[in-house]
């Protein structure tokens, strides 16, 4: 999976993290392959975790406030900011269609399914539309209440990223 982490400097580095067949860890920060194992993973009853990167251990904490992540690294205490590849891809569409009522698709894809119909009143969040991109379903929400003025796609429709899907005034 591909997280983008944000550091308190704003530098952003992209990591990649895949698991293996026998449950070891490909890692790639920046394109660069770095050695990395679990130590000890999050769970409901411990919010944290240890990772060994490059031979040096990274002790991992989960804050009440996500997309945060507490970092302790090389002696240094720090918060990060972690959001996934998905994340990244719901929040996409939402800053321009927030303002001008258009819901967008956040990445070229495919139109899995239309969940509203044009005169239907929908509220803030409520899922409107499923676009399918990368492998991924993403459901996409009303941008704010009101009434849907126009669809502009249909079921089984591609379209490219930053094309209007649906109009509520």
């Amino acid at each position: 999976m591909k997280y983008f982490v944000t550091l308190p400097s704003g530098r952003e580095h992209v990591v990649d993290i895949l698991e293996d067949a026998s449950g070891g860890l490909k890692v790639t920060v920046d394109g660069n392959a770095v050695h990395a194992d679990s130590l000890s993973s999050a769970t409901a009853s411990r919010e944290a975790a240890s990772i060994l990167v490059d031979g040096r251990v990274v002790e991992l904490w989960l804050e009440a406030s996500p997309p945060k992540v507490g970092v302790i690294a090389d002696g240094r205490r720090f918060f990060a900011q972690v959001e996934s590849e998905r994340m990244r891809i719901r929040a996409a569409g939402k800053p321009a269609g927030a303002e001008e009522g258009v819901v967008t698709s956040p990445m070229p894809g495919r139109v899995v399914r239309v969940l509203v119909a044009e005169g239907a009143d929908v509220t803030e969040g409520q899922p409107i539309i499923v676009v399918e991109a990368m492998k991924m379903e993403n459901e996409l929400v009303a941008t704010r209440a009101g009434k849907v003025a126009k669809i502009h796609v249909a079921a089984g429709a591609t379209v490219e990223g930053g094309a209007s899907l649906i109009e509520i005034e």
